[in-house]
């Protein structure tokens, strides 16, 4: 792979991981409800899911279940009923994250993981992402070498912005304040996640 077309999937991958959406507003959530180290955490199983689409797309089953329609369209529905559920218990959170702390009962690293890898695996609009932008870079290389660069850039830049987004967001003078908005942060995150799956739903209605 030339340096030129990594700089161009460099490009790409940035511009995927810095929009905002589901995945930023449950980042958020997580280092809002259990600090720093809950929102890096969130933040990589995160990765590790972008990680497996690109792998996914790479050995050419993305492709596949695009051409199989009803696979297709069975996980986007699966991904978006899971998404909207996670919405619904943001937005039934009892006074959000501030009063979960207050009773001890901040995220845990293996929820955030969680939450972090099933925002990523069960967005089916990121599975279109790579079907759309991602999947022209997948014949610039040959090479296993080149293979395991076109997989590993979007896993890494996802990470590292991310981890940027939760060691911002967990500075000392920025958390508390955040912190008194975490009944907010909750109620937003959680009807982000449920218009999500509510427009796959429509989007997949449209389709048939």
């Amino acid at each position: 792979m030339s340096f030129s077309v990594w700089l161009a999937l460099l490009a790409v991958c940035c511009l995927g991981a810095m929009s905002p959406g589901p995945s930023l507003a449950m980042v958020v959530r997580h280092t809002l409800g259990g600090g720093r180290g809950a929102g890096i955490a969130c933040a990589w199983a995160h990765a590790i899911g972008i990680g497996v689409y690109a792998l996914i797309t790479l050995l050419g089953l993305a492709l596949a279940m695009k051409e199989a329609p009803l696979l297709f369209n069975g996980i986007a529905l699966i991904g978006a009923l899971y998404l909207m559920w996670m919405g619904w218990g943001a937005l039934n959170s009892k006074g959000g994250m501030q009063d979960k702390l207050a009773a001890g009962k901040a995220s845990s690293l293996s929820e955030a993981a969680r939450d972090g890898i099933a925002i990523s695996l069960f967005n089916p609009k990121i599975l279109l992402f790579f079907l759309a932008l991602f999947s022209q870079f997948v014949m610039a290389s040959s090479t296993i070498e080149g293979k395991a660069i076109i997989v590993l850039t979007p896993l890494i830049v996802d990470g590292l912005w991310y981890t940027i987004v939760a060691l911002l967001l967990s500075h000392p003078r920025l958390l508390p304040k955040l912190r008194e908005k975490a009944a907010i942060i909750d109620k937003l995150s959680g009807a982000i996640l449920i218009l999500l799956g509510l427009r796959v739903i429509w989007t997949l209605w449209q389709g048939l």
